[in-house]
Parts: structure tokens; sequence; C-alpha cells
């Protein structure tokens, strides 16, 4: 096959879709295919050597792209090769359009997709390039400042992204990242060297760039590296990632992206990395992720829930641990299944939910394709699976046993029961034996009931998923095809009228199971044949029941429709729609039916044929629903057979017609009788057969239309037009003509052919035998009469009425309009396109833009008349002629409209159809498909569908079609009536008017400007509804183009000074709302999808090289001429002079947009939306003319809010532009300080950056040492390890140079000085910055900040004179807008102060320092979070030793109690923003604060409290147990503990209860010791509950030894009345109790546990339980892996449950239910035991008392023994709420013996029996199995209640 097309291509194609080779006419697709790649090949690569990317380079890739699109990769491996490193070269052009990028990358990702194709031998290609383009447009270091402008929303494409399985998520971020994935298994060999060196030096966990880094990490990193270069690839990081991430317990967001990256590389490399030993960490970090509520009072911690792994990785992981030697981590998975199995069930719900769900649909997908990696893909360059590692069939069963639970309790979930069914279809692919009878089970009863409806929309939906392993049997489960008539049988009552859902689902199941099975009747194969295994005799027999099942459906659809007229459902009323309900129901019968004919055997057909003809002859329908159901069931019989079905149908149909048209009048009627219409509908739905069955009943069918066309009747004429359509549309199209499931059909007789072989058997690609119909001479001369017969006359009426010459009625001509339209959709194909000359000069190319033609199977008759072009003329004169006389004529219009645009696109087939059909066909392919083996191995009806939607494809593709004079004719008369009087004709046409705009090359610039006359204020003719047509038609559709914003100069020049021009136009009113919002739509739609156009389009020079390659190379060759050196230099010049016009262009919109503003008469919403547009402009390789930085400049005092807002960030962004670029140089870091950098990574404080560390014996106070100083800005540099190269500012010297004078400047610079410099200009804009803009809503501004950090940074300290006094006015108001002003001020002067000089900076700090202690000490309420964000943001990037002014002044005694503890707080709170910012490089600072702050620890007020607790947080934040990370110089948690504990005996050691303290006012003095330690321990609980969620790793030893002080305090209640104290200990257990544990750390937390619970206070045993429960849960796996700790969490437990207090045993007796209902524990014999003996123990007889003794309390301890005993029991039956396991019934029994015993032990046993009940009950039927008849005597007895009147 390869070899015979290889000599007609002359090349071995890639892979190309094997679909086009079943087309009728595929044997010229060869030559066309390698027509077109010649040309794309000759002109991708001038365009590129004349460096011309717009339109030559973008015209020709979108070509390459549709090629794609048609014909797969149908090229050869070198050509391959070089258009992915020429589109490389082109994505990776630095200054390309965002757009262009976006769609190049596009056709890059699809020419990479299939990565077997290309060996890393073929390609390699650089990861430098892709990493600053994602770098560059990601963290654009300009967008902030609106200097660049990146799309985000969802971008219209044409409709060639159809296609692409991409998921379009159109943001730009989406396709960067596939773009890098697809790229990934191409990088270098030392590609992972060079990105380890290039983001190691950013591995900082506490800043934001260990998030980029590690994200980086994910993306880039290669891991599909072959075996012998692993050394190469991830054995580099392996290592040094796991730790990390092993050792990080509090889930910080860029652990997920770690996640990823190991699922990533486990996957690509499964059998070459030992995960065995890290399996407990993995499940348990899993476990941990699903955050499933544990326990009853659980706080849970908001970033776990945020920073969650993602479900889709972590399926991949777990799938590539399957398998191996040591099957460990099935183990795992069984044991994660089992502990979450029961928050599967239909009862629980949440919004852990989803997560489950998730991970139950996607693991079975994942193992399937694991397995179909390993034993059916085929072999490519990829690292194969070494044998080893190879799942096993033993492997295969346990995973699948491990998750049936599970999955069948999810059939019914709240969720739906959708994810559940594809689990069970991919489990059901591997082992079909263990998967289907169970769910069998639950369908069987399901059938029968009629109570529970969802239980069987659940068990149907869940049935579709494993029809086809059902079906097809096989060795695994041979018996499965028995099921299929059973189940089909009991199906029918599904067919429902009364319950929407189950009909639905019911059609859905049927279609499915008879898709797969002949419907044949076989048993006479049973005396015929004796090769017949057991299983198919059964299955011969059974199809004796086919003929009966098809006859009941029948029966059932009959019901249904006689039960859905539209009499009874809809009254009289005159609806021409169904309900969209109807119409679904229709759809699901009609196909339904079909499929059934389609896969019967004629016997049985003939029966059903008789039947549907008798229904519908004897019965009239009405035509609108219960008719349309009938003809729908009468067209699938005539499609089936189709000479039968005409045979009776189309006489009687005829004569039925014939006899009541014999009287005239009937003709002429206003209301038709009732059997007419039905008998015109139904031989109108019969006649859509194929044409050649239709050709001998051509006379009485032409007679009937010349009788029917036209009739007065508008319901008739239109039945008849359907007629008319159906037939041409027969005879003229091309399409497959059966659908069955076996080539051939089932007619041969049983013993030669035996059809039960073929159930569920997929379909043959290569033996698919299609049976096309393709029009034969006969039929297209039919069509070709018929057209003249009937289009001409109408068209000749309707020409004479156009002209004037003849009268007609408005319902003459739309029933004229009608039928041409008929005619028009029934024989479009074998239409040519319209004639006309192309338009020349819209765009100057240097190559060719011609488009290409498809064949699609029709050779266009030229010696005919073309009625595509007469009907054109005819519909222009028309609509000319109504327009002018009767613009009323609404209805005519619409048919017009839909005229026009069926002459320019209707090919045959309609694209919202065929979008429909591609989406339906990918749904029901998914439905059915088999994973497992892979190979398009899909039923025939899909695969015969799929062939026909690539023929369709074929007719729809019309991308870059020439734009001719006929089409811009047609399209100025669409612009017409886009502006014509009504609102339904303007929408109607726009919507044509935005599909031909997409579908023409470059028309958009030829019909702008006639838009644009209609809202030019100088033309005074415009009405109001054309002005506002005009606006729509710029603001075109949600998925078309949008005039007013194309991406190109010449039209934005042109649309954006006209849409603001138009607030002049006597036409525009902002009166009327719809206009206003219009206005509104407009700009924001201008404001969401612009994104900076380039000025700069050059392609450099090895992109040219790479083009003339693939010019020079390959076949096919192409027939254009490489580029002289004559013409390649032209093409610079024509490049160099496109980028000067686009600058010129650029200042020129801006110039005219100025002009709009300074017009007096401009509303004002017009001068907003011309700011806006301005402000858009801004750009970062091109200034702003200064006429626009005046402009703005003068607008920061504009009396509008919205102006202010606009203007400040544009200056800002302004500031930008022309500061002046500082000199860096690279330094060695060694060098600076003397100390070599340590050979192996070692992260943290080390002699080689402590140089960067604050010290505050060595600041740089002096001019020289402040020259010395070298400083580094950035937090993260050097805490990891040092980058290679430093950049470093260079010497003050080298620098530009600081205060100009006002001659030095450059003009713009002296705009913006003379601006600042004048005090009038200063006040005004100062006294607009301090007013409320919403008030109690107001933040500090990031914009203000910027605009102020530029001032600062461009022009020094020159403004400083003049705004001081403004800040020290400000600074002691005590109103938040002023304080946020000056905050702003403040913030921007110390990151502008960056470059100043020292002396200068000196003098700043002079007049800082005073005002910061007045602003702090004047702090509010309202305003400390700016004051916090003021520092946060001042300190950000900053060395430390240059802020040392700001910090010793900050440090000075924050908590001092001037102006109160508020005061207090707020002090430390801005201190901590400014550290917080600092990170690691300033431990002096965080030791003197920690020792500052011990002593006041007992603080009395709470928020100072909490403040100090936060604060703590952040002093122990670089106390982080990392791997290779030295132990940090900053304060330590463990001696914090010490000195803590120490001050904290007094509560240790005694035995009393501790209660809060309660401030006295008037004490003084010191207090106790115990009532301070009271204080301190509140204190220390507010520092633990704020590090659970923001500190890397937890301190586990040193919070054990506050555990047990914790557990002192906690109440048992939920109730919030306690105090602050004792809550705070309670959210602090709950949260410790969350945290991961390494298995070191378990027998020190047991032995801590084991003490408190033998304290003397009944709270803290309690306690202990609970904080067991989670604990335990928590680290599940952790657990089990340490057979020790298990049993000594058994053993306490089980020593709990005999504790003397109550509430303490029946919590005991619930935590162990609860271990052994996630399988922590077991119920085994042993234990059983203990239980039982513990329940016989004797009591004590009572001995009688005398009346007035006081009752004996103590329980003894005999009571004790027995009641925990019975809890042992009662425990064990809770522990399995959902099912009965063989040791339960038993259990049951001895806990019955109980009943009567003595208080307590009968309330537990009545508790237990009554949740037994309740939680059994609904499967009671099933569960009642497993016990004895004695037992459930006894039962029975216990659960009914005693009769009370007994």
């Amino acid at each position: 096959m390869k070899k015979s097309q290889s000599d007609t291509l002359g090349f071995v194609p890639q892979k190309d879709i094997v679909y086009n080779k079943l087309l009728p006419y595929a044997d010229r697709l060869d030559d066309e295919s390698n027509d077109i790649l010649h040309k794309i090949k000759g002109n991708l690569g001038r365009a590129v050597q004349f460096r011309e990317i717009w339109p030559g380079v973008l015209f020709w890739t979108r070509k390459l792209s549709t090629y794609m699109r048609l014909y797969g990769r149908k090229f050869s491996k070198e050509d391959h090769v070089l258009f992915i490193k020429l589109l490389y070269e082109l994505v990776t052009i630095p200054r390309l359009e965002i757009s262009m990028m976006q769609g190049l990358a596009r056709l890059l990702i699809n020419l990479l997709k299939k990565r077997e194709l290309l060996s890393r031998e073929d390609l390699e290609l650089p990861w430098r390039p892709l990493y600053e383009l994602y770098d560059r447009i990601l963290f654009s270091k300009t967008e902030h400042l609106g200097l660049n402008w990146f799309p985000n929303s969802p971008r219209p494409r044409s409709s060639k992204h159809i296609m692409l399985k991409l998921v379009q998520r159109c943001s730009v971020e989406s396709v960067l990242k596939t773009l890098v994935k697809s790229c990934r298994p191409y990088f270098s060999e030392n590609a992972t060297q060079e990105m380890l060196d290039e983001w190691r030096p950013l591995l900082c966990p506490f800043d934001v760039t260990m998030q980029r880094a590690i994200s980086y990490f994910e993306l880039f990193l290669p891991t599909t590296l072959p075996p012998e270069l692993h050394h190469k690839g991830f054995k580099l990081w392996f290592n040094e990632l796991i730790n990390l991430w092993v050792s990080v317990q509090n889930l910080p967001s860029w652990e997920v992206h770690l996640v990823n990256l190991f699922a990533r590389l486990a996957n690509d490399n499964i059998g070459y990395i030992d995960w065995d030993p890290l399996i407990p960490k993995i499940f348990t970090r899993i476990l941990r992720s699903l955050n499933l509520p544990v326990g009853t009072s659980q706080m849970m911690v908001p970033r776990y829930i945020t920073n969650a792994y993602d479900i889709s990785h972590v399926v991949l992981w777990v799938s590539s641990l399957l398998g191996g030697p040591s099957k460990q981590a099935q183990a795992q998975l069984s044991g994660l299944f089992n502990s979450i199995t029961s928050f599967f069930h239909p009862s629980n719900h949440g919004r852990w939910l989803m997560k489950l769900m998730k991970l139950l649909q996607r693991l079975p997908a994942s193992v399937v394709r694991r397995l179909h990696r390993e034993r059916y893909r085929k072999p490519s360059w990829l690292t194969p699976i070494p044998d080893s590692h190879k799942l096993t069939e033993e492997d295969i069963t346990d995973f699948v046993q491990s998750m049936m639970q599970p999955v069948l309790l999810a059939m019914f979930s709240k969720t739906g029961s959708l994810d559940a069914a594809q689990a069970l279809q991919n489990l059901a692919l591997m082992r079909p034996e263990l998967v289907i009878p169970p769910v069998l089970e639950k369908t069987y009863p399901a059938l029968e009931t009629l109570t529970e409806p969802h239980q069987l929309t659940a068990t149907l939906s869940c049935m579709i998923g494993v029809a086809r392993s059902l079906v097809s049997g096989g060795q695994r489960f041979p018996e499965g095809p028995t099921h299929m008539l059973p189940l089909l049988m009991r199906a029918l009552p599904g067919v429902d009228p009364n319950d929407f859902s189950k009909c639905m689902i019911t059609f859905q199941f049927i279609a499915t199971f008879v898709t797969l099975v002949p419907l044949v009747d076989c048993s006479s194969a049973l005396h015929e044949r004796t090769d017949l295994t057991e299983v198919e005799r059964e299955m011969c027999s059974a199809s004796a029941e086919f003929e009966d099942f098809v006859l009941q459906f029948m029966d059932r659809c009959f019901a249904l429709i006689d039960s859905s007229t539209l009499e009874q459902t809809q009254g009289e009323t005159e609806t021409e729609k169904m309900t969209h309900l109807e119409s679904l129901v229709e759809l699901g019968l009609s196909s339904t039916f079909s499929t059934i004919l389609t896969q019967c055997s004629l016997d049985i057909f003939k029966v059903a044929l008789e039947k549907v003809f008798n229904f519908a002859t004897t019965n009239i329908f009405e035509t609108r629903l219960a008719g349309r159901m009938v003809a729908d069931m009468c067209r699938a019989a005539a499609k089936c057979h189709p000479a039968e079905s005409l045979k009776i149908f189309v006489p009687h149909c005829c004569n039925a017609i014939n006899q009541i048209a014999v009287n005239e009048e009937v003709l002429n009627d206003e209301e038709l009788d009732k059997e007419f219409l039905w008998n015109l509908q139904l031989l109108s739905e019969v006649s859509r057969v194929d044409g050649d069955k239709i050709l001998p009943y051509r006379s009485e069918l032409v007679q009937i239309l010349q009788l029917t066309l036209h009739l007065k009747c508008k319901q008739g004429y239109t039945l008849a037009c359907n007629l008319l359509h159906h037939i041409l549309r027969s005879t003229a199209l091309t399409y497959p003509t059966e659908y069955c499931s076996v080539p051939g059909g089932f007619h041969k007789p049983v013993c030669d052919y035996l059809p039960i072989k073929d159930w569920g058997r997929p379909g043959d690609l290569w033996n698919l035998d299609i049976r096309w119909h393709v029009p034969s001479v006969e039929e297209t001369s039919l069509t070709f009469y018929l057209l003249d017969l009937i289009l001409q006359p109408e068209l000749q009426r309707l020409q004479r009425f156009a002209k004037g010459e003849q009268d007609m009625s408005r319902d003459d001509v739309l029933q004229s309009l009608t039928i041409v339209q008929h005619c028009l959709l029934g024989a479009g194909s074998l239409m040519p396109p319209l004639k006309g000359e192309p338009i020349p000069e819209l765009v100057h190319s240097m190559v060719n833009l011609d488009e290409t033609t498809l064949y699609t199977g029709m050779e266009y008759d030229e010696s005919r008349e073309n009625y595509r072009d007469a009907i054109c003329n005819v519909m222009r004169q028309l609509l000319h002629h109504i327009l002018e006389n009767s613009e009323d004529d609404t209805k005519s219009l619409f048919s017009i409209i839909k005229i026009i645009s069926d002459l320019l696109h209707f090919k045959g087939s309609h694209k919202h159809e065929f979008d429909s059909r591609w989406k339906s066909f990918n749904l029901v392919k998914k439905s059915m498909e088999n994973r497992l083996h892979g190979r398009k191995q899909h039923i025939r009806a899909l695969l015969i569908d799929r062939v026909m939607l690539q023929h369709e494809l074929r007719k729809l593709t019309v991308e870059g079609c020439q734009y001719k004079s006929i089409h811009q004719e047609l399209m100025r008369d669409l612009l017409r009536l886009s502006t014509s009087t009504y609102s339904q004709v303007r929408s109607k046409a726009q919507n044509v008017l935005f599909s031909a705009l997409g579908t023409y090359n470059f028309c958009c610039r030829d019909l702008i400007p006639h838009v644009l006359e209609f809202i030019n204020p100088d033309n005074n003719s415009v009405t109001q509804q054309q002005f506002k047509g005009a606006l729509y038609c710029l603001l075109g559709n949600h998925s078309g183009v949008c005039l007013a914003n194309l991406h190109d100069w010449e039209c934005i020049v042109l649309t954006w000074p006209a849409i603001v021009r138009s607030g002049l136009s006597s036409a525009m009113s902002l009166e009327k709302p719809s206009i206003v919002r219009l206005f509104d739509d407009l700009a924001d739609k201008i404001h969401r999808q612009y994104e900076t156009i380039g000025i700069d389009f050059s392609i450099h020079d090895d992109c040219c090289a790479v083009a003339n390659q693939l010019m020079t190379t390959g076949s096919p060759f192409p027939e254009e001429p490489v580029p002289s050196e004559t013409d390649a230099k032209e093409g610079l010049k024509r490049q160099e002079i496109k980028n000067s016009e686009s600058v010129e262009k650029y200042k020129q919109l801006i110039g005219d947009l100025l002009d709009c503003l300074s017009n007096r008469n401009m509303p004002w919403k017009f001068e907003h939306i011309a700011i806006g547009f301005l402000s858009l402009l801004l750009r970062d390789d091109h200034q702003l003319p200064s006429a626009a930085v005046t402009f703005f400049v003068k607008n920061l005092n504009h009396d509008s809010l919205y102006v202010r807002k606009v203007a400040i960030s544009a200056v800002a962004g302004i500031m930008k532009q022309i500061k002046r670029p500082h000199k860096k140089v690279p330094v060695s870091p060694s060098e600076l300080c003397g100390v070599i950098e340590p050979s192996r990574t070692v992260a943290g404080d080390r002699a080689d950056n402590q140089w960067l560390q604050y010290n505050s014996s060595n600041l740089p106070h002096t001019q020289q040492s402040w020259d010395h100083c070298v400083f580094i800005e950035k937090t993260h540099w050097g805490y990891y390890c040092w980058p290679r190269k430093l950049m470093m500012y260079a010497s003050q010297e080298e620098q530009p140079k600081q205060n100009l004078s006002r001659e030095e400047m450059t003009e713009r610079e002296q705009i913006i000085f003379d601006h600042f410099s004048d005090p009038v200009f200063i006040n005004q804009f100062i006294e607009f910055l301090s007013l409320e803009d919403r008030k109690g809503k107001d933040k500090f501004s990031p914009r203000r900040f910027c605009l102020f950090k530029g001032l600062f940074r461009n022009f020094g300290d020159a403004f400083l004179p003049l705004l001081r006094p403004h800040m020290e006015r400000l600074v002691a108001e005590s109103h938040e807008s002023k304080q946020r002003c000056v905050a702003e001020i403040i913030s921007g002067m110390i990151r502008g102060c960056k470059h100043w000089s020292f002396s200068k900076v000196v003098s700043l700090w002079e007049l800082l320092c005073p005002l910061l202690r007045t602003a702090l000490s004047n702090i509010t309420i309202e305003t400390y979070a700016d004051w916090g964000t003021c520092i946060a943001t001042a300190c950000e990037s900053r060395d430390p030793r240059k802020l040392h002014w700001l910090f010793e002044m900050l440090m000075e005694s924050p908590v001092n109690g001037e102006g109160g503890s508020f005061v207090d707080a707020c002090r430390l709170y801005v201190l901590q923003g400014g550290l917080a910012q600092q990170e690691w490089r300033v431990p002096e600072l965080l030791h003197r604060l920690l020792q500052y702050l011990e002593p006041k620890l007992t603080q009395v007020y709470k928020n100072v409290r909490e403040r100090i607790g936060s604060v703590l947080t952040y002093i122990f934040m670089i106390d982080v147990n990392l791997p290779l990370t030295q132990p940090t110089t900053s304060p330590r948690i463990s001696d914090f503990t010490e000195r803590i504990l120490l001050k904290l005996k007094p509560l240790t050691e005694g035995d009393e209860e501790i209660q809060n303290h309660v401030v006295e006012e008037n004490e003084v003095g010191e207090q106790d010791e115990r009532t301070q330690a009271i204080k301190l321990l509140k204190t220390v609980l507010k520092w633990l509950i704020a590090s659970a969620g923001r500190s890397f790793t937890t301190a586990v030893p040193e919070q054990l030894r506050l555990l047990p002080l914790l557990f002192k305090i906690a109440p048992v209640e939920n109730d919030d009345s306690y105090d602050e104290l004792k809550r705070d200990a309670k959210t602090c257990l709950s949260l410790m109790s969350q945290g991961l544990l390494y298995t070191d750390q378990i027998p020190m937390v047991l032995t801590v546990l084991r003490e408190i619970a033998g304290s003397g206070s009944w709270h803290a045993r309690y306690t202990v339980l609970t904080y067991l429960q989670i604990m335990v849960f928590y680290n599940l796996f952790t657990f089990m892996s340490d057979l020790k700790a298990v049993n000594e969490v058994r053993a306490l437990v089980l020593k709990l449950l005999e504790d003397e207090q109550l509430e303490v045993r029946e919590m005991a007796a619930t935590t162990l239910s609860g271990f052994l209902q996630c399988n922590f524990l077991s119920m085994d014999a042993p234990m059983q035991g203990h239980f039982e003996a513990l329940c016989k123990t004797c009591l004590p007889k009572k001995r009688k008392r005398e009346l007035g003794t006081v009752v004996d309390t103590i329980p003894s301890a005999d009571l004790v023994r027995r009641h925990a005993g019975v809890l042992g029991l009662s425990a064990c039956i809770l522990s399995s709420p959902y099912d009965v396991p063989t040791w339960m019934p038993q259990l049951l029994m001895d806990l019955s013996a109980h009943l009567n015993d003595t208080q307590p032990i009968e309330m537990t046993v009545k508790k237990t029996l009554s949740n037994f009940r309740r939680t059994h009950h609904d499967n009671w039927q099933q569960h009642k199995q497993q016990f004895t008849d004695d037992q459930l005597l006894v039962l029975t007895d216990l659960l009914v209640s005693p009769c009370y009147y007994a």
C-alpha cells in the first residue's frame, strides 16, 4: 500500500489521513495534495526570504495548517523537519506580534503532535529561545505599566480550529505551555544541565521566585531521554527535588508543580526509577490532598484546599507506579480505596466529592492507556517499558478488584453516573468477567422497579459503557452475549411518554446494543449446524426473539406518538416549533428506529415495514409533531430498503393527493384538508432516499410537484418545497447509502454465514466496502429538468416584478422566493461558484496569494446555464426593488438574506450541521471506543460516518477564497440590509455579513470605509437606524471578525478616530439607552481584545536559510524559483519601508485622536472613549509623541475621576519609556567576598553569602563605605547557589548623569519637569489624590506608587522641595485618604531613590524618618493596612543595607504602649511588612526583634497578641528543615521553645484546672507566675495557629512538648461560649493533628499520647482519641508501613475502651469503628475473641437496697469491662455501614444477648441496632442473604419496636 503510494507521490508520507483513501474520488487526491504541497513549500519559502511576514508568511502558514487538516502529515520526513525548524524560527522572532505568534505556535504544535514520527536523531530544538519567549510574555516587565497588551479573552478563530483536538482555551499562556510540551522531547542532551544552572539560583523558598523556578522545571525539564543518557537527564536533579518535596510539610503553592513533574517523570521512565521507598509517602500525600473530612471538629487549613494536587497528574503518577517486582504500589492503592470507599456512598456529599469522582473516572483510563502502550502500541523511538516492569495479568486483576467497590457505590452518586460509567467502560476492557456481573446484578432489579427512576437511568448509562465488552464476549466472559436479549426486552417499558429522561436513556441504550448486533433470526442454525458451542446455541435460540423485540418496540413508539399529538400537548395554538424536549425525543426515536431497521434481516424488515405502513396510512396525523415522528419512522424504513418501501408508499400517497385535488377549489383554500397535508408530508419524507431508486417514480412525483407547489396554503406549498428539495438533494449529492455493521448486510442463508459470529465486531478499516451514491447521468439530467421546469419560470416572474412590469402580492413573492431557496438548497452542489473579476490592489505582496480549489466529486457542466449566477442577478434586482418600494415586507427580505447567504457559501452542506455532526460523532466514538487495543477499532457505521465527514470537510473548506467583484457587490447589498429600518432584518443581514467577512481574503479593508460613511458626522442624511446598524457592523458578533479592532495599522487608523468622531454625528443621541450600550460594548470589546500591534516586522537570516533549504530539498519540488539576490534585497527594503510606515501610522493615529479630543463640542462619553484608546497606544518599543505626553500630564488634574485614573497609569508608563538605561556589568560573587563557592550545592546561610546580610556594625554610614558597598537588590540571589554570571550595576561614574538641568533634558522630560515644578499644578494634583474615591473600599494604589517611583527615579530629588510641605501637612491629618496619599508618595520615593547619590539619600531619610514617626503614631484602623503595604512595597527587592535608616527607625520600640494597644499592633504589622520582604537577609534584626518581644509575650490585649503571633511566624519562617540547607543563623524554634517551656512550668506541674485569666483594670505590680504563664500561653497559641498555614516545615519535636498542656485545656463539647484560651487550644490541636508526620516522628508522638492517656483528666483522655482519629487518617500510609506503630495505636484505643469515664469509652468505640472502616485495623479473630471475652464478664448481683439510701453511683470495674466488650462489638458492626461481612451476623447475635443488661449497656445496644437498621435499610433485600433463618427471626424481633398495646 505504502509502496504504490510513494511512487505516485515521489516520497513516503509521514502519516496521512487514512479516511481519504475511502472517498469515491480517492484516486485523484495524490496529485491534488502534491500540487498544493509544492505551492505551499515554494510560496512559504519565498515569503520568508522576501522577509514578508504579512501577508505572505501568514497566508501560506494558514494554507499549511488547512493542508494538514485535509491530508494529515502527508509530506516526507525531511519536509516535516524543515517545516518544524522554519516555524520554530518564526515563532521565536523577538518582536513578533502576539496574535501572529499564537497562530504560528498552534501550527507548530500540530506539526510536533505525533512525536513518534520524528526521533531525537531527526530533530533537535534549542530550549533557550522558548524560555525567553515564555519569560517575556508571562513575566512581562512592562505589561503592568500598560506598555504591552496581551490578549486574554477567547479569540474568535475561523472554522479551521474546530478540528484541532487541542481544547482551544485561547489564552496565550496555554498555547505557550503546550508549545513547550511539544518541543520538550527534542531538547539537546545537555539541556538539563543548562536549565539547572539557569534556574537553581532562583530556588529560595521564601521568595516568589521559588514558584517561578519550580514551574519552569515542571514545564521544561526533558524526561524522555533514552536510558543511556539518564545521567545527563533526570539523575542530575531527581534526588535533590525529591528530597525537597519530602521535606516540605505544609503544601506551599509550588509543591503542586513538583508533583506534576514527578508524575511526568514516572510515566516517561517506567521501570528505570525505584520508587518503592517513597510509595507510602506518595500515597499519604495523595490522601491528604483529597481534603476529606475526618473526626468531629476538624478545622480546614485554607491553603490545603487551594493548593491541592491536580488529580490528572496524581492519576498519571499512580498508574506509572503499578506493576514491577515489589507490587507495593498496588497494595497501597488498595489501601487507599479501602480507606475512602465509604466516602463514595451516595448519602455522602461535600465539596470533596468532585475530586473523588475525578480520581475514579481518570484512573482506569490511565491504566488502560499504559496497557495499550505496553502491549499494543507500535514500537517507536520512545523508550520501551522493560519486561520486568510491565503489568502482569495478576496486576491487572488486582487493580480492577481494588476499584470495583468504590465504582459500584459511585454509580448512584449525587453528581450523576457519568464518571462511574466511564470508569466501568475502561475496567470492563481489562476484566469483563469481574466488572460486568455486578453491574448486571444492579441492572436487572432496576429494570423491574417502577418507583426509583434514578436507579434505572444510572444503571442503564453504566450498561451503555460496558456494552461492547458485554456483547463481544471473548474468552474472558463468554456468557456475556446471552444477557443481551433479556436486557433489550426488559428495557422496552422505558419508552415512556411520561418520563423524559428515562425515555432518552432507553433510546440510547437500545440504539447502542442494536448497533453492535445484527438482528437476524438464527434459530434455524440449531438444526443445520453441528459445530456450535453451548453459548452459541443459547444465542441462536434466543435470536428467535428479535422479531418480537422489533415489533414490541414499534408498538411502544406508536403509543409514545399517540400520547404526544399536538392537540393534546399544546391545544390549538399555532406554534410552528416543537419544544426542546419534544425535538430531543423525536431525534431519539428516529435515530433508534433507523438503527434497528439498518441492523434487521430482510424478513424482520418486511414485517416492520408493513406495520409502519399500516400505522401511517390508517391514521391522519397533524403535521407538526406526531406527523413528524411518524414520517421520520417511514423515512427510516425507506432509507434502509428503498425499492421495497417506495413501492408501497409512493402510489398510496400520490393517489390520496390526486383524489382530494380533483376538485379545483381545494388548491385555493387558505386552510387545507388534514389528510391532504399528511400525505404530502409523508411523501416528502419518504423521498429522502437513493437518487437512482427515485427515477422510476419521476413522472408521478413531477406531476405532484406541479400540482402542489402553487397551493394557496402556506403549510401546503412549504411541504411541496420540501419534497422538491429532497428529490433534488438525493439525486445531486454524494453520500454513502448504507451503515450496516457488517459490509454487504445479513442476507445470506444461515448455513453459509452465521450472524452471531459478528456480535460486537469492529469494522475493518481496510475492507469497509462503502457503497457510495455518486450522481449518474440520468439523475443529473432529472435535476436539471426539474430546475428548468420549476426554477426558470419563478425567476422570470420575480425579474418582471422587480422591473415593475408585473404585479405580485406579497404572499406570491414569498412563495416564489421559497421555491427558489429550496431549489438552491437541493441542487447547490451542482452549481459552480459565482463568477467575477478578482479585486486588485487590496494588499501588496511579493508572493502569489491565489486560492487552491479542492475536488469534491463534482465536474461542473459548463454547457448548462449556471443557475447560481442567474439567481444572484434576479435577487439583487428584487432586493433593490423591495428596499425602495416596500421595505416593510420583512418576510421577503428574510428570505432574500438567506438566499444570498447560500449563494455565497452553500456547496451542498451547512457548516453548523457539520459542526454538530462532528460533535455527535466524537461523543458516540468516545462512548463505544476500545482504548485498550486502539488502532481505530470502531464499529463500521462510525467509520463510514467519519469518511463522510471527511468528504463534507473538503466541501466546507473555504478559507482564503479570492475576493471577486460579485462578492463585493453582494457585500454592499448586505451592508445596505444591515443598516436598514427594521432591526430583525438588520441583525439577520449582519450575521451573514460577518460570516462572509471571515471567508474572503482581505475584504474587510474594502468594506470598512463604507461602514464608516454611516457614522461620519459630515454625512447629514444618516438615520438613527443606519447609525445603529453601522455600529453593530463594527462591533461584530462573538465568533466573527471585529471590524473596529483588526490588528492592522491601516484599519485602526481609520476606525478608532471615526468611532470617536461619531459623537458629533446628528444621528447620535445619548438619550437612547440602546446607543449608549452599543458604545459601551464597542469600547469594552476593543479594550478586551486589543493587543499591542507590531511596528517592527523583521525576519532574521537563520530563518531565510531554513526557508531556502525548504525550497531546494525533498519532493514535491516547488515550481517557484528561489529568490535572487536582487529580489531578496528588494524584500528587505520593502520590509524597512513597511516598518517606517507603521511608525508613521502610529503617530498619525495618536494625532487624530488628540485632534478629536481638542474639539470642545465632543460629548464627555466620547472623550472618555478616546482617552481609553490613547492609553492602549503606549508601547515599550516606541516612545509616545510629545503632544500625547503633554495631554496625559495635563489630565492628571482633570475633573473626571476616570480620566485622572487613566492619566496616572499612562504617566507611570511614560516614566518607564523615558527612563535612561543603567549600565550593568557581570561580577563574580566569590571574588567580592573572598570566599570560594562550595563545590556541591549547599543552600542557606554560608560563608560566601554572609556579606549580603544585614550587619549593624558594618552599615554604609559614610560616602566612602557607601561607594564600596556592593548592593544586591534581589532577595533570592545567593540563597541556594550563585548564578554563573551575576549582573550588577556599574559604578556611579558610568551611570547616566543625575539631576540634569532643564537644557540637558529631552523634550518629553521637559514637559513633565515643567508641570511638576509648578506649585499650582502640584497643589491641585495632591488635592485630587487625597480625595476619597469609594468610601471604605479604597486601598493603596500600585498605579500611583509607580507614578511617584518613576518621578523620583527619573528626576532625582528635583521635586522634593515642592512636595515636602504637602507631605508634612498630610501626615499630620488622620483622614484615611490623606494618609493613603502620603503613604503612596513615600513608598514611591524610597523605591525611586535606588540610584541617588549618598548625600541625597541621607537628606531624604532625614526628611522621611520624622514623617514616618508621626504617621505611625497617628495610625488608625482604616490606614494601618495602607502603611503596611507602603513599607512592604518600599522594601521589596532592595538591599537591606540600603534601607538601614528605615529598619533602625522601625525597630526603635514597636510595642511601647504609647497610643494604646492598637497602635502597638499596627507598628508591629508595619515592621513585619518590611522584614518579611527581606526574608533571610536580616538575621540580626530578627534576633533583636525576638529578644525585644520575648518579655512582652504576656501581653494583655488580644489584638497585640494576634499580631505578635503572626510576627513570630515570620521570625521563624527562615528556620526551615530543607535538604542541602545549612542550619540558619536566624532565630530557631527549638531554642525559643526551651525558653517558653521554662516559663510555662507552673502550668505543666499542677493538676488543677487552668482557668482563663481575666484582666482587672487596677492591677499594678507583678502578678504571680501562674497568671503570667497563662497570658504567655495565649500568645504562644496564636503563634502556633498562625504558623500552621504559613511555614514550610512543622517543628514536630518542639510542638510535642506543648501537647500535654493543650490536651489539658481543650474542651470536649463543641460550644462557642468558651473563652478564647480554650477555643484556641482546640483549634491548635485540630491543626496539629492534620500535620504531616515522618516515620521517625511517629514513636515520639505516640509516646506523648500514651502519657496523656494515663492522665487524671478525662477531658484530656477524650481529646487524645479525637486527635488520634485525624492524625492517623492524615498520615495513613506512613502509619501502615510501620507495624509497631499500628499495634501501639490499637493497644491505646483498646485501653481507652475500658476507661472508667463513659464519654471516653464511647469515643474510643467511635474511633475504633473509624479505624476499622478505613482498614487501618482489621477485624481479626483475636480482637473478636477479646471483645467476646469482655462481654462475658459477670456483673455483681444487685443488693436489695432500702428505699432512701444513696444509690451507689461508681460503676464497678466489672460493669466497665462488660460495657467495653459490648462497645467493641458495636464498633465492629458500625464499621461497615454499607455491607454485611461474613462475621457480622454472629456479632449481632452476641450483641442481642445484652439487650436487657443494666445501663449504660442497654443504651449502647439500642443505639447500635437502630444505626444498623438505618444504614442497611436501603439494600436490605441483598443483605438478608447473609443471615440464617434463625438469625433473621431474632433480628426481626430486635428491630421491630415493641408494641405498646401488648
